[in-house]
């Protein structure tokens, strides 16, 4: 028996308590506003953890015969893992991820996916921005580092609500809080990746300050998706490049000190500037080493991975 698969999967993780708005309600809106579309659809919801209430309220919709699938996850993982347990139950050919709260007007999304860009992902910018002075500020301030060290001209990759074709999939994977930087990842194997501006909820108005630790892990989360992006593939001229600038570092550092004392007399018995010259030189030749094995193992691999991505053959 041939399986129907759906044109369209809706995929909504529910990863924080704080932001989860009535579960029957907002369900209701989305399928009505897919519905509208015209596709064949499923509803996929990931419980990042125990949710109750929310688990409850899914299971009555499921009991008035609505077509959800519930995912729920043992313990909390983190928003990316939640959106890879749905990814691998999706079964259609294009998949659609929603907040569990709203981030745009409701009429927005049946907008996004009936007149979306020809593209293989299309990424919402809220706009225009309505909400407090300092998230925007927050953003702005985050997408200008992204443009900077990634030279990516995105605008709100804190909004959910991304709509793309399955294939991006066989590519891309995500894990720990990378799910943000999903369109760059996809943009980094050559898919074609929009970003368009729909109109900002009301209900998604609010201010919002973390924690200083949480900046950190972003930052953190920044330089990995830059090593990823630039080196994965060549990790020699990332680490080959550290290394030789502290070899060179610790060579003339060390050279000058000798020089002192064959020529101006200074002892380096009681100096701990030569220890200093030739920690540069042995962590130079390390570093060095470590993007040596580095290339080796990609080399050795290269025929079981490849990093283009083939968008039409004609013949």
């Amino acid at each position: 028996m041939k399986v129907v698969r759906p044109e369209l999967s809706v995929i909504i993780p529910v990863s924080e308590q704080p932001r989860v708005h009535p579960v029957e309600a907002l369900y209701t809106d989305y399928q009505q506003r897919i519905a509208a579309t015209g596709l064949s659809y499923e509803f996929i919801y990931v419980l990042d953890g125990s949710f109750k209430k929310v688990y409850k309220a899914l299971c009555a919709l499921r009991e008035k015969g609505e077509n959800i699938t519930i995912i729920r996850l043992a313990r909390w993982h983190g928003e990316s893992t939640a959106l890879t347990a749905g990814f691998e139950q999706a079964k259609g050919e294009r998949i659609l991820t929603l907040p569990p709260f709203y981030q745009v007007d409701g009429a927005a999304i049946t907008e996004l996916i009936q007149s979306a860009p020809p593209a293989d992902m299309v990424i919402v910018r809220r706009w225009p921005r309505s909400d407090s002075l300092i998230n925007r500020l927050q953003t702005r301030a985050f997408h200008l580092i992204l443009k900077w060290i990634l030279g990516v001209d995105f605008h709100d990759l804190g909004c959910s609500i991304r709509l793309f074709n399955r294939r991006i999939l066989e590519k891309v994977s995500i894990y720990g809080d990378q799910h943000r930087f999903l369109p760059i990842l996809a943009h980094r194997y050559g898919y074609k990746v929009r970003e368009v501006p729909l109109a900002q909820s009301k209900q998604d108005i609010y201010q919002k300050l973390y924690p200083m630790g949480v900046y950190s892990r972003r930052l953190l989360d920044l330089l990995s998706i830059f090593f990823l992006v630039k080196f994965t593939r060549k990790p020699l001229r990332f680490f080959g490049l550290t290394g030789l600038s502290s070899l060179l570092a610790g060579g003339i550092y060390t050279g000058y000190l000798v020089f002192q004392r064959l020529y101006m007399g200074v002892a380096l018995a009681d100096r701990p500037a030569l220890l200093l010259g030739l920690l540069l030189i042995v962590l130079g030749i390390q570093l060095f080493a470590i993007g040596l094995v580095g290339e080796l193992i990609i080399f050795t691999h290269a025929r079981e991975q490849r990093e283009y991505t083939i968008e039409q053959i004609v013949n």
